[in-house]
């Protein structure tokens, strides 16, 4: 059993103020395996006042140092990827080639941003004007459950290249990720009070510290109803914000698409991480001409998928994370029926030999039509739908007919074909006969898919602010 104590605030572990344990769960056996002891508002409140006071002093940082502290944080993540990747399958559950991806990725970050402040000039002459690029301030940084490790060491290693400090809101279900990282981040040696890791309750610690006048900014992602409400509350203080929030990508098949290629393609789309991913290809669009070809080997290439135990290297799509979020995903194949989309692969319950676990069967529905419930709503879970249509300005319109813009993927033979519909469709990024990730480029959504850009050089932007200065003479 594992038993948490401590968040981290001014450079040293302490015990938090707040008194409520909460509950860690295995999600492949469902049964509990450890306790974490969250922090309260008054442990935020102690955190932002760390953060304010090094700001001070951080922010006036060089490039140099800044450099120096993100490679001593990549090499101390590093450092600990087996140990983290044991906490990601343990609490989380992800499957052995997702599990090792992720923690690469949580130390990458690192050097992804020393890249990218290497390259960035924070003084730019603009006419008569120097612009200059000054750090925004005290960051506010919440994180997710589906990434916990990789977006605490993003979001900080971006804070950190701005030369701001930063006061971080971890998902309180992934409490053992987050011990490994702080410990990780302890041993790099930063200055005391640059970065704060306070475990809690989004509602509690998470309400702080956007509440917070001390805080210039948050950081979010998680899901668009948490979004629209950060929006709200920061609008007291006119915090700059981003938000990394909901999709329901389209993936497009278009009528000339190489089938045996786009396939694989197509369900790595649907079902990354589990199906537990922002950016997930959920909706199929698939031209009706090719209708019964595209259901058929869609049909055996999900039935092939191995949902299971996520220490097996066979297993592609682990557990969901929670009861309650096993219990959505069922819910949501139950209205799928209801509504009358047709049933192909998978459905309600268990995959066969499974009698424990939060185990989802990999699902695919087809004669979906764009207005039902599964092609509206983010299910977050290996649920896809198949929507046809019978040209190629329908499946633009189709790809656009949503409330969400985050990501799309487009498949066809013809590249140039391709990057023409790609340019039609609203979305954040689109992927063209690839699932390939591009960290030096922006990332975040159109319409309620979010607010701003993270990664490279439009991520790092989002925490400074330019001042221009007038009246010199050269």
């Amino acid at each position: 059993m594992h038993t948490i104590e401590q968040i981290y605030i001014d450079g040293a572990f302490v015990t938090p103020h707040g008194q409520e344990r909460f509950e860690l769960f295995n999600p492949a056996t469902e049964e509990v395996i450890g306790t974490v002891r969250l922090g309260d508002a008054e442990d935020a409140r102690r955190a932002i006042a760390a953060a304010k006071r090094a700001f001070a002093t951080f922010s006036t940082s060089t490039v140099e140092e800044r450099i120096a502290l993100l490679q001593r944080m990549h090499d101390a993540v590093r450092a600990r990827e087996d140990d983290l990747f044991e906490a990601i399958r343990e609490e989380y559950g992800a499957p052995v080639s997702r599990g090792r991806w992720m923690t690469g990725y949580a130390s990458s970050v690192f050097v992804e941003a020393i890249e990218t402040l290497r390259a960035f000039d924070f003084e730019r002459r603009m006419g008569a004007a120097a612009v200059v690029m000054q750090p925004v301030g005290v960051t506010g940084l919440i994180t997710p459950w589906n990434s916990n490790a990789g977006f605490i060491c993003g979001k900080l290693a971006t804070a950190i290249a701005a030369g701001c400090t930063a006061v971080i809101k971890p998902s309180e279900m992934s409490a053992l990720q987050t011990r490994i990282v702080t410990e990780a981040l302890h041993e790099a040696g930063a200055p005391a009070g640059v970065y704060n890791i306070v475990t809690g309750r989004g509602d509690v610690v998470g309400a702080e510290i956007v509440d917070s006048p001390d805080v210039a900014k948050i950081s979010f992602t998680g899901s668009t109803a948490v979004g629209k409400g950060i929006v709200r509350a920061a609008a007291d203080t006119l915090k700059r914000v981003t938000l990394e929030l909901g999709g329901k990508s389209p993936s497009v098949i278009l009528d000339d698409a190489d089938l045996a290629k786009a396939m694989p393609l197509v369900i790595g789309a649907g079902f990354m991480n589990s199906g537990q991913a922002c950016i997930a290809g959920t909706r199929i669009l698939v031209p009706r001409s090719r209708l019964a070809e595209f259901e058929a080997m869609a049909k055996s290439a999900v039935e092939a998928v191995v949902s299971g135990d996520p220490a097996d290297p066979a297993t592609e799509v682990g557990p969901m994370v929670s009861a309650k979020q096993w219990n959505r995903v069922q819910g949501y194949i139950r209205k799928g029926i209801e509504e009358g989309a047709r049933l192909i692969a998978g459905g309600e319950g268990r995959p066969h030999g499974h009698a424990r676990g939060w185990l989802v069967r990999p699902t695919l529905f087809t004669d979906v039509r764009n207005d039902m419930t599964i092609a509206r709503e983010e299910i977050f879970g290996p649920v896809l739908s198949i929507i046809a249509y019978d040209d190629e300005e329908e499946a633009i319109a189709i790809a656009n007919d949503t409330s969400y813009g985050l990501q799309a993927y487009v498949h066809s033979t013809d590249e140039a074909r391709a990057v023409r519909v790609a340019a039609r469709i609203d979305a954040g990024r689109v992927l063209v006969n690839t699932l390939t990730h591009e960290p030096k480029a922006p990332f975040g959504g159109f319409k309620q898919s979010g607010l701003g850009r993270e990664s490279g050089r439009f991520g790092l932007e989002a925490y400074l602010e330019p001042k221009a200065v007038l009246g010199l003479h050269q």
